[in-house]
């Protein structure tokens, strides 16, 4: 059986690296994109069975991408995990059913226990 495939996004490459390696040696597939436009493109190719995006990025936010994901019917309903640097996460919630808000930098093991509650292995 193949395993979850994940997106990982984020405009810092050094946490695109680490997620990338957390997630792949616990058995998940893992691609990833620098930012949300070609994010967009990927999920629109793909689907991904796991979003995992950075909330504040450059040219689109996460917030934005997955509000452009939901309102799009041709998108499957991709469970999203928000990654925030910010403080005020309770803020930033809105109405984007979100798996899960992570602050950063991420915990590994807390990070492999919310994704193994949306994505089988």
């Amino acid at each position: 059986m193949p395993s979850a495939r994940i997106l990982v996004v984020d405009d810092a490459e050094d946490t695109r690296n680490l997620l990338r390696l957390q997630l792949s040696n616990a058995g998940y597939e893992v691609e990833t994109a620098e930012d949300a436009i070609a994010a967009g493109r990927r999920v629109l190719e793909s689907p991904p069975h796991l979003l995992i995006t950075d909330v504040h990025m450059p040219f689109m936010t996460g917030l934005e991408l997955v509000a452009a994901m939901r309102a799009d019917g041709g998108v499957p309903d991709i469970p999203v995990i928000f990654l925030t640097a910010s403080d005020d996460v309770d803020s930033q919630r809105g109405p984007l059913r979100a798996a899960a808000w992570l602050r950063k930098p991420v915990n590994g093991e807390r990070l492999l226990q919310v994704v193994a509650l949306q994505v089988p292995m």
